[in-house]
């Protein structure tokens, strides 16, 4: 069975503050699994991500893309998010709205209700940790988080993208 909810986190967890998606991925599947929640969402943690990732955007009901930004207003940024071509230069590193179109190139159809959430970083060198403004500002963003989480909803996250974008 499917899980209503996909959840893909980017990030590598070797270049400091690109961290925060695989470290808020792994906060997020033990909070998901003391409430009791875990069948209801499927995480997925990649260094990045590719055309492959469309795939796992079937028959879901919602879809949150998590990674770090360098000049996200801080400490975080949740947005909806449609589809759209990718800039990238190589089809093995896609924005989430290039996920989005695939989907829709590739199915026929429009792909379930998206979201970005998109965590403040600042130091993104090799070998560094997650710096200490990253890791409040990733707190910060799990507690949105985890509230969405309790309640899976369109309409919910709609509102929660509204009242941050405030």
């Amino acid at each position: 069975m499917t899980a209503p909810v996909v959840i893909f986190a980017v990030g590598n967890p070797s270049r400091g503050d690109d961290a925060i998606g695989p470290e808020c991925c792994a906060r997020l599947e033990q909070w998901l699994a003391n409430q009791g929640l875990a069948e209801r969402f499927e995480l997925i943690e990649d260094f990045q991500l590719q055309i492959e990732h469309a795939l796992d955007l079937q028959s879901r009901q919602l879809a949150l893309f998590i990674d770090a930004g360098a000049r996200t207003p801080g400490p975080f940024t949740f947005r909806r998010i449609a589809p759209a071509t990718g800039a990238a230069c190589t089809t093995h590193e896609l924005p989430p709205e290039a996920v989005l179109q695939v989907y829709v190139q590739t199915e026929g159809e429009l792909p379930p209700p998206a979201f970005v959430l998109c965590i403040r970083g600042e130091d993104f060198e090799l070998g560094e940790p997650i710096s200490a403004l990253a890791e409040g500002n990733l707190q910060s963003a799990f507690e949105l988080l985890a509230r969405l989480c309790c309640q899976p909803s369109l309409a919910t996250w709609e509102d929660a993208s509204l009242a941050i974008a405030v």
